[in-house]
């Protein structure tokens, strides 16, 4: 009988990296469709497209873009458009970071979850930085980030390239 000889090879255990590209490419379009999402909903809910967008330009602008009339104006859609996409980008990193090793089911559940989570933080964290945004507590909102964090995981998911490091092992 013969033994043998080959060395046995050395396990190597590997760690997804998380794609960051995709994460920012993510966090663009699901801003992009939130905030076209909520721009429908006010307009039909509410009666006016702007006044979402005057929302979120106020936390650049100050509470003074709020009161009537809430009608079209470039600096505030600008505003709006430049706070609610750095955001939304912001929000998909952290999506990304969680969610980067799972499949397309948990990165929409997880997304959306975390949407949930942006949302609560933002409502009822920051309402004390401006004061004005606990009027604005309510289901627009929430259906806003939930969208933003299920878009974000799943677009993510969509256009991840998986790569992987080897995790070195302690001597």
């Amino acid at each position: 009988m013969m033994k043998d000889t080959t060395a046995n090879p050395k396990q190597v255990h590997l760690r997804q990296l998380v794609d960051w590209h995709a994460a920012i490419i993510s966090g663009l379009i699901g801003g992009g469709i939130s905030l076209l999402t909520n721009i429908l909903i006010s307009w039909r809910v509410l009666g006016s497209p702007w006044l979402f967008v005057r929302i979120i330009a106020s936390l650049a602008l100050g509470k003074g873009v709020l009161p009537p009339p809430d009608d079209f104006s470039l600096s505030v859609l600008l505003a709006a458009l430049g706070i609610h996409l750095v955001l939304s980008v912001i929000y998909a990193l952290l999506i990304a970071a969680v969610v980067h090793q799972w499949g397309m089911i948990i990165s929409f559940l997880g997304g959306a979850l975390m949407g949930l989570a942006f949302y609560a933080i933002n409502f009822y964290a920051f309402t004390f930085l401006f004061p004005w945004f606990y009027a604005f507590r309510g289901w627009i909102f929430l259906v806003m980030y939930i969208l933003l964090g299920a878009f974000a995981g799943s677009v993510y998911e969509l256009l991840e390239v998986e790569r992987y490091t080897p995790i070195e092992e302690a001597k």
